[in-house]
């Protein structure tokens, strides 16, 4: 097509056409026309020339000019676009170098294969600045509800209108079974909006926690008011899930206020989660009273925190405890992610049972390691003594309580429990040094001869073997396979080793061996080292 004055009108007229169908700036498309049309007149004129075109807002007419800049002799490279100061003189009065030398020139004829690529750098300029207006639109939105349009389901993901452009809600993030048709309306949370080679993509979830925690906002005035807050949520989606909320204002129940009349506000969240019962819980800073609440509706005789453990026992009743367990686990495993505590439940009598069990063998241990009577070895359990290095090392007035126990008897105890201490830690020592543990693991600071000897029996026998562990290999954790938690046993973890202590430790090594530089510690610890929720790395990536 020929640029004339026939078309000159045209060619806002289309771009004010496309900008509106495709809400954009008119501006943008007028660009990409001035690109289109600077193409075609290189294919015309030559690659290598500077052609620039510039269309009037106002009138449409297209100018066509060549720049030419004025650089120096020795940096004269293309000859079409540059030029030196003394061939610049012919053109320009007082050239200097950077000036640009501006000269009109006649528009050209595009041809069907020119038009065709003016289109098509049209059309990619196009989608480019939609791409932009919609992740523009969308990234704030991020952990919001969005009400969309179903547009069609391809291999159980399905591609939703959200008005400005379209998102996905992947197949497991959908409610158990659900399943959609064109044209259906859908609520669903934006968990996340990136912008990728291909535009901004949109992920919208339906299981989310926040997107449960987003409803009772929607529903619950005190909850979008900021007077009662949303402190936890776990969830089985489409089965069933646990909110733990505060008051901030003492004469508001929390709990009655997310139920609503009738219990009409909380009905509403289940009706959009397909039917999926909701416990509403009191959130206390309290972590046993916290718990006690999240495990309702079963009922609590006794709670026993391990904090450095990050474990909970909890003693219930026995007809309770297929109550507080719940069908295949479900509510000791959701009351665990919403205290963030792994729970072990048993019964009065089995915790009976057990403490029984272990008062046994500390009075055994005792009996064997002490040479002491029954009776003796008793009283030491029964006044809190567990292990030998207690009663070694422990301030002779903790012993001299226990009926009996006079000075001499005290030292010739705690003189006993050394020889006894010693003799195991040499033959741990030896034990690891024939199973060809090296003196650098040996001299490591933190590590005892029993630690070696387990370290050893699991193949880590060197400096180096030390610092490649994962914490969790040191320490324990749990790994998720095929939908259930596993434990995974740590080769330290029978000495009482936490994550934090297996990450230092690791860290030191690596330090010493010159792996990394202590500075970078200030930082945190290894990424590969960092533990999810007392999860290990394979879970955290799964």
């Amino acid at each position: 097509m020929a640029i004339t004055s026939a078309n000159q009108l045209e060619l806002l007229q289309t771009a004010e056409a496309v900008a509106r169908e495709k809400m954009i700036d008119p501006g943008l498309v007028v660009e990409a026309m001035e690109e289109s049309l600077a193409r075609a007149a290189k294919s015309r004129y030559g690659a290598e020339m500077d052609i620039r075109v510039d269309i009037n807002r106002k009138t449409g007419k297209a100018t066509f000019t060549r720049v030419r800049t004025v650089v120096e002799d020795e940096d004269l490279e293309n000859y079409q676009a540059e030029f030196t100061v003394d061939q610049a003189k012919q053109y320009m009065a007082e050239p200097k170098v950077g000036d640009t030398y501006v000269e009109e020139v006649p528009p050209v004829e595009m041809g069907r294969i020119a038009a065709q690529s003016a289109k098509q750098v049209i059309l990619q300029k196009v989608r480019e600045a939609e791409r932009d207006r919609q992740f523009e639109e969308f990234k704030d939105r991020a952990g919001t509800i969005i009400n969309g349009l179903v547009k069609r389901e391809e291999y159980g993901n399905v591609i939703v209108d959200v008005g400005a452009g379209e998102a996905i809600l992947r197949r497991n993030e959908k409610i158990g079974r659900e399943s959609y048709r064109p044209n259906d309306r859908i609520r669903v949370y934006i968990k996340d909006v990136r912008r990728e080679q291909r535009g901004p993509q949109i992920f919208l979830s339906r299981t989310a926690p926040e997107f449960m925690a987003e409803l009772f906002k929607m529903e619950v005035p005190e909850i979008y008011d900021g007077i009662i807050e949303i402190k936890a949520v776990a969830r089985d989606p489409g089965s069933r899930a646990k909110i733990a909320v505060i008051s901030h204002d003492g004469s508001i129940d929390p709990v009655g206020a997310c139920v609503g009349m009738r219990g009409s506000r909380v009905q509403a969240v289940v009706n959009e989660l397909q039917g999926e019962k909701i416990d509403i819980i009191p959130w206390n800073e309290d972590q046993p009273t916290f718990l006690v609440n999240a495990l309702q509706p079963a009922e609590v005789s006794k709670v026993v925190l391990d904090e450095e453990a990050g474990k909970i026992e909890v003693v219930v009743p026995e007809e309770q405890l297929s109550l507080a367990i719940g069908r295949r686990g479900q509510n000791v495993r959701l009351a665990s992610q919403l205290t963030g505590l792994d729970i072990d439940i048993m019964t009065e009598e089995q915790e009976s049972q057990r403490r029984q069990a272990e008062f046994e063998l500390r009075t055994k241990l005792f009996m064997d390691n002490l040479d002491l009577d029954e009776f003796f070895a008793q009283l030491l359990v029964s006044e809190g003594f567990s292990n030998l290095e207690e009663v070694a090392y422990v301030e002779v007035d903790e012993l001299l309580v226990i009926d009996g126990v006079d000075e001499d008897t005290a030292g010739e105890l705690q003189a006993r429990a050394r020889d006894v201490l010693e003799a195991q830690n040499k033959a741990a020592l030896d034990n690891a040094r024939a199973l060809g543990v090296e003196d650098s693991l040996v001299e490591f600071e933190g590590l005892t001869p029993q630690m070696l000897e387990a370290l050893a029996k699991d193949d880590v026998k060197t400096l180096e073997d030390f610092a490649t562990c994962a914490d969790w290999e040191l320490a324990g954790g749990w790994t998720t396979v095929n939908g259930e938690r596993v434990k995974d046993d740590g080769a330290l973890e029978p000495f009482e080793v936490s994550l934090e202590d297996a990450q230092a430790m690791i860290m030191t090594a690596r330090v010493m061996l010159g792996w990394v530089d202590p500075t970078e510690l200030e930082g945190g610890a290894d990424e590969d080292d960092v533990e999810t929720d007392g999860e290990t790395a394979e879970e955290a990536e799964a």
